[in-house]
Formats: structure tokens, C-alpha cells, sequence
């Protein structure tokens, strides 16, 4: 705070009793836990991880008291934290609470993305993609609109393949994807599957709510192009609701006070209105 000349008081708080006191925003509100740092904005390393962890642990705690019900982290360096042990944050949360049904929605106000499989290599995907996993994240996607946003939402589904097309006998968008779109038109409003490479163009994206993927870069790499910073990541399946800025950290603007912040004022702005 001294080095970005930020002058505002520092209230600590108990973790145990902390939903007792009077918080107000004359004062930054904070659950201390220990970083031992030698100096402000230090590189990621052993101590920092240490530090995230304990901070999840008293996080999770509280949650599982019943007295908070959202959550927000700042950008997290994956490599780092979770090693190979997870994929993602989002696996890393939804296994604290034993939830393998979950779903990670970047959402906009205007067009949201699902991809199927998150942090997966490519020559993994193909074996992931089933009428089971697809139709779980599809329903985690209803439940939160209705219940979070107030609308039942239109969703799109891409292909795998390029056009939706293959040379090899078995085509997942054939087999797979297009039975179970037709089976669960019963119940959701759903449509495709779409070739990836023409869906996200203004004309064909505007009659969609959320356009769910096969994978990662399919879907994030087009709505991040779209709107950058103007997206959150919200994990969905949890017993609270998960946030987070829609990007990762970048070590080479530790302590210079440039980052853009938009991704996580409209974290903070999303969860204050539902």
C-alpha cells in the first residue's frame, strides 16, 4: 500500500466471529493469514502457494459454515499451485467439496462460452467427450441462468471436427453430439451442432445466450477476442457461487501497478447483484 501510495485503514478480523462485526468500506476488512513476505509484489515461489492454500483452507471453512455463500479469487498461476495434481482451479475448488459435477461458464451479459473438457492436451479430448459429460454441463448451464440470471437460456453446441465433418467412420458430431442435441431439445433450448469457425460471427452469435465447446481454446480463445476483460470465469455445481477474472496472472507486471482490473471489478459487480 506504501509503495502504490494507497492510504486506507486496515481492519483484522477473527475467522470464527468475523459475520458479527460491523464491516463498512471505511476500512479494508481482512482475515489475516501469515505470507511472511520479505519485501511487497515478491515472484511466485513455495511460500506464495503456501499462502493461497491457506487462504482456500480458511475460504472453504467459512463457506462450509453456512455463513457466505460466494467467493471470488484473484488469478491464480495453475503451473505453480496445482502442479499435475488438477486441471484447474475449478477442479481444485469442486473436489475440496467432493462435487464432480461442475462447469466452468466465462460468462458476459451478452454471450457466454462452455467448453466440455477445460484444461485437457488435445490428443486428449476426443476420449472425454460423451453424452454423459455433455449432458451434465448442460444442465449445470440451465440451472444457474434460471436461477441466477432469470431467463432460460439459448444455447448453441459446437462440433469437434472441423465443419462438423471427419474422414474417419466414427464422427463425434454424428454420433455423439447431434442424438443427444435432439434428445435434449425436449427439454432445454439447444441447437447444433455448429462448425466452431462460423458460429462466434455477429450475425450467428447474436441469437445465443451461451455457446457451449468440445474444448478450452474452441470457445475461449473467440469470446476472449470478443470482449477481453469484459468476462468472468464462475465455476457452476458448487454448493456457492464461484468467481474469478477470466484471465491468469502476468508475473511481468508484479509491482508496477499496470494490470487492467476490469475482469475483476466486474467479478465483484456480478456477485454484489445476485
Amino acid at each position: 500500500m506504501k509503495i502504490l501510495k494507497f492510504k486506507k485503514k486496515i481492519k483484522l478480523l477473527n475467522k470464527k466471529n468475523f459475520h458479527q462485526e460491523r464491516l463498512n468500506n471505511k476500512s479494508i476488512n481482512l482475515i489475516n493469514i501469515n505470507f511472511d513476505q520479505k519485501k511487497a509484489f515478491e515472484k511466485i515461489s513455495r511460500r506464495s502457494n503456501n499462502y493461497i492454500k491457506q487462504s482456500f483452507d480458511v475460504a472453504f471453512e467459512i463457506i462450509k459454515t453456512g455463513k457466505i455463500t460466494k467467493l471470488i479469487n484473484g488469478p491464480i498461476s495453475k503451473k505453480h499451485f496445482l502442479g499435475n495434481k488438477y486441471l484447474g482451479i475449478t477442479e481444485y475448488i469442486s473436489r475440496k467439496f467432493s462435487k464432480k459435477k461442475n462447469c466452468m461458464l466465462i460468462y458476459n451479459k451478452e454471450l457466454s462460452v462452455c467448453p466440455i473438457t477445460t484444461h485437457l492436451p488435445l490428443k486428449q479430448v476426443v476420449r472425454k467427450i460423451n453424452k454423459k459429460v455433455i449432458s451434465e454441463k448442460i444442465e449445470l448451464i440451465s440451472n444457474f441462468f434460471k436461477k441466477n440470471v432469470g431467463f432460460n437460456p439459448k444455447i448453441a453446441v459446437l462440433g469437434l471436427n472441423p465443419h462438423c465433418e471427419s474422414i474417419h467412420k466414427f464422427n463425434e458430431d454424428e454420433k455423439i453430439i447431434k442424438p443427444l442435441i435432439k434428445k435434449l431439445q425436449k427439454k432445454y433450448s439447444i441447437s447444433g451442432p455448429f462448425p466452431a469457425d462460423t458460429t462466434f460471427l455477429k450475425k450467428n452469435r447474436k441469437n445465443f445466450n451461451v455457446i457451449v465447446g468440445m474444448y478450452h481454446d474452441q470457445v475461449l480463445t473467440p469470446i476472449k477476442t470478443i470482449y477481453e476483460y469484459d468476462a468472468i470465469n464462475i465455476t457452476i455445481g458448487l454448493p456457492f457461487l464461484r468467481v474469478s477474472p477470466d484471465h491468469g496472472p502476468n508475473e511481468k507486471m508484479l509491482g508496477k501497478n499496470k494490470s487492467n482490473p476490469f475482469s475483476l471489478i466486474k467479478a465483484i459487480s456480478f456477485l454484489d447483484k445476485v
